[in-house]
């Protein structure tokens, strides 16, 4: 645990508020410490390191998306700096049961 943020797998890249973190919280990350610049919400995400852009965001340990610009520790990491790298791995049913195409 990081003041009102965790770390919730030691290979994520990101740590989660599990508390509103005002403007100027700071917060010790793997880069040193950092002095927030914008109040982080509850459940959002904060690098816990540098993130270069085409980089792979981590949560859980997982992938969660690409980072869509450099990401310096300690900055909001959310929907203005990362795009989704979701893709399916369950393939939708019908109303049937069977899956699409069989």
């Amino acid at each position: 645990m990081t003041g009102p943020f965790l770390l919730l797998h030691p290979d994520d890249n990101t740590l989660v508020a599990r508390a509103h973190a005002p403007e100027g919280t700071e917060v010790e990350t793997e880069a040193g410490p950092v002095r927030l610049t914008r109040p982080i919400p509850m459940a959002h995400k904060i690098a816990r390191r540098p993130i270069p852009a085409g980089g792979t965001v981590l949560k859980y340990g997982m992938p969660i998306g690409v980072a869509t610009a450099d990401i310096a520790a300690g900055d909001h990491v959310h929907i203005h700096n990362i795009r989704s790298a979701y893709t399916t791995s369950v393939a939708l049913q019908d109303a049937d049961g069977l899956g699409k195409g069989a």
